[in-house]
């Protein structure tokens, strides 16, 4: 990362993190993704949208999605490939991990790479990190975002969530 130190005159500041914890089995988080992309529009570069996996064990087929999530990053297409699993949550609820697949193949990834890499686990660590840190820092649901420290839940209630991010987002970036 470059310096933003008056030693380091023309470098960009980094930007400001939001942690989106979701679950790609969960409607509303599928419902957030309208927020993700206003955020997106608003910001640019000056806010960065990180994914943090919180399978939830009421979705069967969560963690293995957040693995599958992981390896679409791996090969450079992790948002779209997020978006398009969040579109098909019923229809991964009913054919479990071949809708995984599927949609690997269908964004022109490597399905089979795809396959094995939920046979080996080899995304599992981040997975379960991030769920770890998820249940340490108080999220029970999801979509939950932490921006600047500030926890906001939206695993309840999405109405006034992207304002209240943008608040934040506003006076952080002021600062």
């Amino acid at each position: 990362m470059s310096d933003t130190s008056p030693a380091h005159p023309g470098a960009h500041p980094r930007p400001l993190v939001l942690d989106l914890w979701c679950e790609l089995q969960c409607p509303d988080c599928r419902g957030a993704l309208d927020d993700v992309r206003a955020l997106r529009a608003r910001y640019g570069d000056r806010l960065e949208i990180r994914l943090r996996h919180f399978p939830l064990e009421k979705h069967q087929h969560s963690f293995a999605a957040a693995q599958a999530a992981e390896e679409a990053m791996e090969q450079g297409q992790g948002w779209p490939y997020i978006e398009a699993v969040l579109a098909r949550a019923e229809e991964l609820d009913r054919r479990g991990e071949a809708v995984l697949i599927d949609v690997a193949r269908e964004l022109g990834l490597d399905a089979e790479e795809f396959d094995i890499a939920l046979i080996d686990g080899r995304h599992i660590l981040i997975v379960d990190a991030d769920q770890a840190e998820g249940k340490a820092i108080g999220v029970t649901g999801t979509p939950t975002y932490v921006i600047g420290g500030e926890r906001l839940d939206g695993g309840k209630s999405q109405a006034g969530l992207r304002e209240r991010i943008e608040g934040v987002a506003d006076r952080l970036l002021a600062e």
